[in-house]
């Protein structure tokens, strides 16, 4: 049976676009990177980790940090697939990858080989904390209210966000063992977009949501939504008024933390160019206002520091991905 013309055309497309991104990463190795970078975001035009590939690269080209830096995206798998690539950039001096907790989630949730263990672990810059909303006109004033609800009805209480393993879905799991529910119980709907999960809230099809606060901010400050808890440990800056959930006696902290990692292989010498370049990234005044205006808080690690913390998120996502029943 012969393939249709247009499975071909789309497998040799797929095929000549994986070549570029590898040809692109060979012609700038060799400890090129402030001469041309090149920062993999493995999502979509448009998601979190693009936008923040893109915030990077105008901030390191505003600031001459880098001169030419070029975003390239490998979408889907909540990142893995992008890793997969990644990994086999073995020696690659002028290539970074985006990476954050929906990566590990996803590596856990789909059983992929590839790992973290198998990238070099360069910096986690920021954390993005998700707040629980309700529609303004809920019958929940309070995450108290919610609590006794959903206490009352584990499997009643439906819960809007993103796809299955994300930050989303983690931190509901999460919610939920901690006010005494079965996670596996928590009836959690999965999202593609942020925008049909706010739809879903407004039409009442969900009683509750979780989003990361910078996406729903603009819903909350218009008055369509109510933000009842945020996932941080310490109120932010951009929402002091918005109490966590552990000041209202739920033990949970969450969030979604972004950084970079660079290909296995790498030199040393490398390897410290390239954190050398995320370290101006992070000092410039201009990064801060970045941060400040993705209402993102800043997380600066590296070493064995973040060793130890991506260690410590690996085990964590895993045990809620069991609880879960994924």
């Amino acid at each position: 049976m012969k393939k249709p013309i247009q499975g071909i055309v789309a497998i040799f497309a797929v095929g000549i676009a994986g070549a570029a991104i590898y040809q692109s990463s060979e012609s700038a190795s060799a400890g090129q990177a402030r001469t041309n970078l090149t920062v993999i975001a493995p999502a979509a035009v448009g998601g979190g980790w693009d936008g923040f590939s893109r915030e990077a690269q105008q901030v390191l080209r505003a600031d001459g940090i880098v001169n030419n830096v070029k975003v390239v995206n490998i979408p889907g798998a909540g990142g893995t697939i992008g890793l997969s690539q990644f990994v086999q950039m073995k020696g690659e001096e002028s290539t970074i990858m985006t990476t954050g907790g929906v990566m590990i989630g996803a590596i856990e949730l789909n059983g992929k080989k590839e790992t973290l263990d198998e990238v070099t672990p360069l910096a986690r810059l920021s954390d993005d904390y998700a707040a629980l909303v309700v529609p303004a006109d809920s019958e929940f004033s309070t995450l108290d209210d919610v609590v006794q609800a959903w206490k009352a009805d584990p499997r009643g209480m439906s819960v809007s966000g993103g796809s299955l393993g994300s930050i989303d879905h983690l931190l509901t799991g999460a919610i939920a063992g901690e006010i005494g529910i079965n996670p596996k119980d928590a009836n959690y709907i999965a999202y593609s977009g942020g925008g049909e999960a706010l739809n879903s809230l407004l039409s009442h099809t969900t009683d509750i949501g979780l989003s990361g606060y910078n996406e729903i901010a603009d819903q909350v400050e218009a008055g369509s939504l109510r933000a009842l808890a945020i996932s941080s440990g310490e109120r932010i800056g951009t929402a002091p008024d918005l109490p966590t959930f552990r000041e209202q006696g739920v033990d949970v902290e969450m969030s979604n933390w972004r950084g970079f990692v660079a290909p296995p292989g790498i030199s040393a010498e490398a390897e410290d160019e390239l954190l050398a370049i995320i370290e101006e990234l992070h000092a410039s005044e201009e990064w801060r206002e970045v941060v400040a205006r993705n209402s993102w808080t800043d997380a600066f690690m590296t070493g064995e520091e973040l060793k130890v913390f991506l260690e410590e998120e690996t085990e964590r996502t895993r045990e809620i991905i069991e609880q879960l029943g994924l």
